[in-house]
């Protein structure tokens, strides 16, 4: 096996992205894709690790730009000021999250017809909001993600699967959002599952994290039952 990687610039409503493409070369022909969307600080080594990772499963993996290119945040302010815009521009959110799929989808290593989505935080609600603005994608994949509704589509079509993995105690998606999550996809008709961790909190995937206080930790058990639920997911939403 010989992962290879490349970086891939587009370009969305104006704004030039970036997203970093890997796959091992050893596989012959296209192959499926998951399309990985960052938490908010933006792209970076862990969204990174997760595409390699995916790569390492035989499938395509793409860390995608929801900023721009370079751009990345350096702390909890920085961080904050570039996801809000987009939190309260879902529209944009949307229309970055789709150009994020097409450009993976033009990708000579990929199968067009094999692609889905996942995401981290702030990307787990990229990866829910590109399920509910209609995309055909196979599935989308939210770890500890935001579960707010989009405004600007209060009866989303949805036409792919989703699967939520969630810290259950997780301050920042608390159980109640998680019910309007629930109510949100079965008045949408969708093929939807959420898996909640107990005693597990916001960012269990992230090894550096590391603030309880807040609502912040690792999760050994979690960060693994997590990854399993989501090979087991991509194995069903790809055999199809």
């Amino acid at each position: 096996m010989a992962l290879v990687s490349r970086t891939i610039e587009y370009t969305v409503e104006g704004t030039l992205l970036e997203g970093y493409l890997v796959w091992d070369d050893s596989w012959d022909g296209p192959r499926p894709a998951v399309a990985v969307a960052h938490t908010w600080a933006g792209r970076g080594e862990f969204e990174c690790g997760k595409a390699r990772k995916l790569a390492e499963q035989g499938y395509v993996g793409f860390a995608l730009d929801m900023y721009g290119k370079g751009i990345l945040g350096t702390g909890p302010e920085e961080n904050a000021a570039l996801m809000n815009p987009l939190l309260e521009d879902r529209a944009l959110l949307q229309k970055r999250i789709n150009g994020a799929i097409e450009c993976l989808r033009e990708q000579p290593q990929v199968n067009a017809a094999q692609v889905a989505a996942m995401g981290f935080c702030f990307g787990g609600l990229c990866a829910l909001d590109l399920a509910r603005s209609g995309s055909d994608v196979c599935g989308v994949v939210s770890f500890h993600g935001l579960f707010t509704p989009a405004a600007n589509l209060p009866k989303p079509q949805i036409q792919t699967k989703v699967l939520c993995l969630h810290g259950y105690d997780d301050p920042m998606a608390k159980p109640d959002s998680m019910v309007a999550l629930a109510d949100e996809m079965n008045a949408a008709g969708a093929d939807w599952q959420v898996h909640a961790y107990g005693g597990t909190v916001h960012a269990f995937t992230n090894p550096v994290a590391a603030d309880p206080d807040n609502g912040l930790a690792y999760s050994k058990k979690a960060d693994r039952r997590s990854w399993q639920a989501l090979m087991n997911f991509l194995e069903e939403v790809f055999s199809v």
